[in-house]
């Protein structure tokens, strides 16, 4: 099976052409594979994803981008899309030079499973897939079981005229178990997964121990309260507030958001905007990070950009024309889903750095309140400055005490008031990414990471 990197001198040949007459050039070329696993109470299926395979090439014509792709390496087809782009930059109109600055970045970089999902085969995927069905389903109350393993492996190659060389191949893996329980009309069910570069690795703690106390926790949420409704104090367990970092300075920050005048932040860039204990940054150089990367699909080297810098809202994500545009510099958050889309800022692994209280001292800072676990989706508003954000399950809080097992809800209000009342952030050895996709609106979803530690805020909260 050829890879990208093996036709790179008919890509390259092509993107000289192109060089020679428009006053830049670049091409995105990738090829992903990849399988999936899925096994519930009554179904099991194994899925080969399709193989995505192609190549886009972008010119800028001396007034605006131009861009085609195709999803063939061959000669006819790359000379098909060089010379519509060759047509568009002869009648480009413009002699304005292209935004921002060039990539020049040169290397090759691969970031593959040491023990990969794939070589267990369709029979051994199943397998394991149906051993931790097993270990559910042996939880008396468990009256279904959903268990997903899949793996994908990307290889993409990036040129420009400028003379940049990004190559690479990166592997990534996630495994999710839901047990569902059910009794009398009433629903519960507990999550786990884990994802990130790398393969079975990264699994150890998928273990009959663990899944079995995760359908406990389904069955014991059958017997859970009704949560508090109203503004109260809440703390945020690390990957409810992964979800926090990510609505609330996740799409606000993206500058096309800023030059659109679409973000209730671009007003506030450089102002404290929270306590001095509190720092969130977008990390696509995380170790292992399930939204990390080498390159982005500018060519930029992969980059931690602080966003709150010690309560100071201090930066913003940035591709090469949003940083001309704004006076800044490219970020390397240029990233598209596949090659036949366009190309967007887009967070990588966004989270909240750690502080310095014990999650004990922020329980005892709680008269009344409630900690949320679990999280399920959030939204939010990069406009208007609202989010909201959803969980499974929580704890309420009581004169410094974690009390009674509470059901699904949701935690809503403005941004700003939300950061300003922080009152506490939790201290960790390390960050755990958690797995996400996260959308441009509605379309092109990507891996995008999510980490934190525990947070004391106060929000309002409603059942979901």
């Amino acid at each position: 099976m050829t890879t990208v990197a093996d036709h790179e001198g008919g890509l390259d040949q092509a993107l000289q052409r192109l060089g020679r007459k428009a006053r830049f050039a670049e091409l995105m070329a990738e090829s992903r594979t990849g399988d999936r696993v899925s096994v519930d109470t009554s179904s099991t299926t194994f899925a080969s994803e399709p193989r995505l395979r192609g190549v886009v090439f972008r010119v800028w014509t001396g007034r605006q981008w131009a861009e085609a792709s195709t999803s063939e390496f061959g000669p006819a087809e790359l000379d098909v899309v060089v010379s519509r782009l060759e047509s568009e930059s002869e009648r480009g109109g413009g002699n304005a030079p292209p935004p921002g600055e060039p990539a020049t970045t040169r290397g090759s970089w691969t970031a593959v499973a040491k023990r990969s999902l794939r070589d267990l085969g369709p029979e051994g995927s199943i397998s394991l897939a149906k051993d931790i069905r097993g270990w559910a389903a042996a939880v008396q109350g468990i009256s279904m079981v959903h268990v997903v393993l899949d793996w994908g492996q990307s290889e993409r190659l990036y040129l420009n005229s400028a003379g940049a060389r990004c190559h690479q191949r990166i592997e990534r893996t996630h495994a999710i178990v839901v047990p569902i329980a059910m009794e009398n009309g009433r629903v519960g069910f507990e999550r786990w997964g884990v994802g990130g570069i790398g393969g079975l690795e990264l699994l150890p703690e998928l273990t009959e121990p663990t899944i079995r106390k995760t359908a406990a926790a389904s069955k014991e949420l059958l017997g859970a309260k009704a949560p508090p409704s109203g503004e109260t104090d809440v703390l945020l367990e690390p990957g409810v507030t992964g979800i926090f970092a990510h609505e609330s300075f996740g799409h606000g920050t993206e500058a096309d958001q800023f030059v659109r005048n679409r973000s209730y932040l671009k007003p506030i860039l450089g102002q404290v905007v929270g306590p001095e204990y509190l720092s969130i940054v977008d990390d696509g150089t995380f170790p292992g990070g399930w939204g990390s990367f080498f390159c982005d699909d500018e060519g930029h080297l992969a980059h931690k950009t602080p966003l709150i810098d010690h309560g100071r809202f201090v930066g913003a994500l940035h591709d090469r024309e949003t940083a001309a545009v704004l006076g800044a510099k490219a970020t390397a958050n240029t990233r598209r889903s596949d090659f036949r889309s366009r190309a967007f800022v887009r967070m990588t692994n966004t989270y909240v750095a750690p502080g310095d209280r014990t999650l004990e001292e922020l329980v005892a800072d709680v008269q009344d309140g409630v900690l949320l676990e679990q999280w399920m989706s959030g939204i939010e508003d990069p406009l208007g400055g609202q989010m909201q954000i959803k969980v499974q399950k929580g704890h309420r809080i009581e004169h410094g005490r974690i009390t009674d097992l509470v059901g699904a809800m949701a935690l809503s209000g403005k941004v700003l008031d939300f950061l300003k009342a922080i009152r506490g952030v939790g201290r960790a050895d390390r960050i755990v990414i958690e797995p996400g996709f996260c959308g441009k609106g509605h379309s092109d979803p990507l891996p995008a990471g999510t980490g934190g530690v525990h947070l004391l805020s106060r929000a309002i909260v409603g059942p979901a």
